[in-house]
């Protein structure tokens, strides 16, 4: 293992590994791919993904499990979802099983930077492809590059998972019917500023509310919103306008496992007061506990501002245990590497 990584100190920050996974479409096909050691790309000025957004990517970690073992969490569904982008800007899409294999020989190759089990971090995967080739004009490219790094990244709580609290914003994330459901680059630069006025106003991010009514919660900063009602069912909004994150898919599922109704439904802002716990969720933290929500300049505080909800405790335990191989995996979720 590196000798300059204090596993317990890692932040979540980009730090270059041993190799990274590279291949080009080009006339009709993809290429077979190779690793680099290289971690620079050479694109020529004019590539789409410069100048139109012709961009998407994905994230996703490998997890050490207590006896050793590689494992991934879920990687069919980042793999269907970043085809579903692809199909939304025109771009080829990337065959399934390919994108695993890569994945898996990507992360066989930095294998010495999967933090150990214990640490509570893992092996950031981003997956990523891009227009590439010479244009001018706005028409989707020639060419295409699909690259896949990694980086160690550490626990997202260190001091254990804390309530955080949200202001709800009057800028919308992403139109409704437009590339809301796609994960693509330019809805997170629109995000940026938004996030920015929240956290200069003491928040840890903001709540972006759906694009046509300004009523309903779409979703927390770059995660997905969700919460716990007074008799026990676990929601999470619908919207046009919503990426689906996989780790929300799982946790409907979760919270059946746990002995709780789930549902996706319409979560109205001034109905609150309908929800005991709340929560973001998503690959970087799995779940982030939702203290108070500020809408309108009125704060309503769910279970605490201090303490983590009951239900939302257990949800985590319970998908991180999974994620670890510390709970049983009763869905083939986990893909060992």
């Amino acid at each position: 293992m590196p000798q300059d990584i204090n596993w317990k100190e890692l932040g979540f920050a980009y730090r270059k590994t041993n190799r990274m996974f590279v291949s080009y479409w080009k006339d009709g096909q993809w290429d077979e791919g190779r690793l680099t050691e290289d971690d620079k790309l050479t694109i020529d000025a004019s590539a789409t993904s410069l100048h139109y957004g012709q961009q998407s990517f994905e994230g996703m970690k490998a997890y050490r499990a207590k006896d050793g073992r590689i494992l991934l969490f879920r990687p069919d569904m980042n793999s269907k979802r970043m085809n579903r982008t692809a199909n939304r800007l025109l771009m080829p899409q990337f065959p399934e099983e390919k994108f695993i294999e890569a994945v898996k020989t990507v992360v066989k190759a930095n294998e010495e930077f999967i933090p150990p089990y214990g640490t509570g971090g893992s092996l950031y995967i981003r997956p990523m492809q891009i227009g590439i080739g010479p244009n001018l004009g706005v028409r989707p490219a020639t060419e295409y590059l699909l690259a896949i790094f990694v980086s160690p990244v550490g626990a997202y709580f260190k001091g254990g998972l804390s309530p955080v609290n949200f202001v709800t914003t009057t800028y919308d994330r992403a139109a409704a019917f437009g590339t809301g459901q796609a994960k693509c680059g330019g809805n997170y630069a629109a995000s940026l500023l938004p996030h920015k006025e929240a956290v200069d106003a003491g928040y840890a991010d903001c709540i972006y509310l759906d694009p046509l009514t300004h009523t309903k919660i779409d979703e927390v900063g770059a995660a997905n919103f969700f919460a716990i009602t007074k008799d026990n069912r676990f929601v999470t909004p619908v919207s046009s306008s919503i990426l689906e994150s996989i780790t929300k898919i799982s946790l409907l599922q979760a919270a059946q496992d746990l002995g709780m109704e789930s549902s996706e439904e319409e979560v109205f802002v001034d109905q609150l007061d309908l929800y005991a716990e709340a929560g973001a969720c998503g690959t970087a933290a799995v779940i982030t506990p939702i203290g108070s929500i500020t809408h309108e300049g009125v704060k309503h505080v769910f279970h605490s501002e201090t303490e983590v909800g009951p239900k939302t405790r257990q949800l985590y335990e319970y998908l991180t245990g999974i994620q670890y191989g510390d709970v049983e995996d009763k869905h083939g979720w986990v893909v060992e590497v």
